[in-house]
């Protein structure tokens, strides 16, 4: 792509106004109907030799002769950053996700809401992935003894989550040791993850073994985050897959069948959204998703992660088809992400 281009406020404007008329139309875009939504005056045959320019640059494309044009992925990307960043969430939206997640009664179907919202305001996959238990924030823990030697895990995390986990210990506990452990550690440990939990525990037990011995030693195997905190304990809440799989930007039956396994598995879905815990920015946008299936091409996933105490919990976000509004998507992505993060921080 040539930055030449776009340095040049006209060619910025009226890509910026191709991308708009595609994503609300799905139709390619003529120099004609630019004419017409352009505020500046333009003649059909300067809007015409721009989009040219536009072409030549690899930000638009033509499907056939005589055809308008459609935006490439680079012009997506172009969009995002330059004007869809800036943009600021409706109050309507806002006032609707706010009555949208009050609706739900309990933190489980707040989180099964997320993911329905964030579908509808997509047209695409509203994808919410909670934290997994060892990065849970530990507001209550119990341990409870089953007849076979299995303990059972009892979180009550930020929100008032509940979490549990039956696992089955090196070394036999009665009922007892497990009360006065869970005592200490919902003494001591409110408001930590476990992970940050059995770091502490560990340290304790190197500093004064004599004091803190059998007690750390016994929390320190109940809250092993090896054992706690693998992929398959992260739950998850997926919505939209019949709107996504009905778009028409995937008509090859086989891309479909493709995408919608993709969608069925769950550790692709977490890895998808992982982007967004390294990005610099809030909400993290990938534009081309070939790593999922063949129909990836098409598709965009806008995310964020939501935290506690500059913690990382969990992510959240939209998988959906590049042709979206972008505008809309990335400001309700943030503000959900904003509204887990006081959540978890019991705002």
């Amino acid at each position: 792509m040539s930055p030449t281009v776009l340095q040049q406020k006209r060619h910025q404007q009226i890509l910026t106004d191709v991308v708009r008329a595609y994503i609300e139309t799905g139709e390619p875009v003529s120099s004609r109907s630019i004419v017409h939504r352009h505020i500046e005056p333009l003649s059909s045959a300067t809007v015409r030799n721009v989009m040219a320019d536009l072409e030549d640059a690899g930000l638009l494309f033509q499907p056939h002769t005589s055809a308008g044009r459609v935006p490439t992925a680079a012009a997506y990307r172009f969009f995002v950053e330059q004007v869809a960043a800036q943009a600021t969430a409706s109050p309507a939206d806002l006032l609707w996700i706010r009555r949208e997640l009050a609706a739900a009664q309990t933190p489980e179907a707040v989180m099964e809401r997320a993911s329905h919202v964030l579908a509808a305001v997509s047209r695409g996959l509203g994808i919410f992935i909670a934290p997994p238990l060892a990065r849970s924030v530990v507001e209550h823990l119990r341990f409870l003894l089953l007849p076979d030697g299995r303990v059972l895990v009892i979180l009550i995390s930020g929100g008032g989550v509940t979490r549990d986990k039956l696992i089955r210990p090196e070394k036999p506990f009665l009922q007892e040791d497990l009360d006065r452990t869970s005592e200490y550690l919902n003494r001591h440990y409110i408001g930590w993850t476990l992970e940050a939990m059995r770091a502490d525990l560990r340290k304790q037990l190197e500093e004064d073994r004599e004091q803190y011995g059998q007690l750390a030693g016994t929390a320190l195997i109940l809250c092993d985050p090896s054992v706690l905190g693998d992929v398959a304990d992260r739950k998850i809440y997926v919505d939209g897959a019949a709107q996504i799989a009905s778009s028409p930007d995937f008509t090859n039956p086989e891309q479909l069948r493709e995408l919608l396994e993709a969608i069925e598995e769950k550790d692709r879905l977490i890895a998808l959204l992982s982007g967004c815990i390294e990005s610099p920015e809030p909400v993290h946008v990938e534009l081309g998703l070939d790593k999922i299936s063949n129909a990836g091409k098409h598709l965009a996933i806008v995310s964020a992660s939501y935290s506690s105490k500059d913690q990382v919990q969990g992510t959240l976000g939209i998988l959906a088809p590049m042709r979206m509004h972008y505008e809309r998507v990335i400001t309700a992505v943030a503000f959900m992400a904003q509204f887990f993060s006081e959540e978890q921080e019991g705002g």
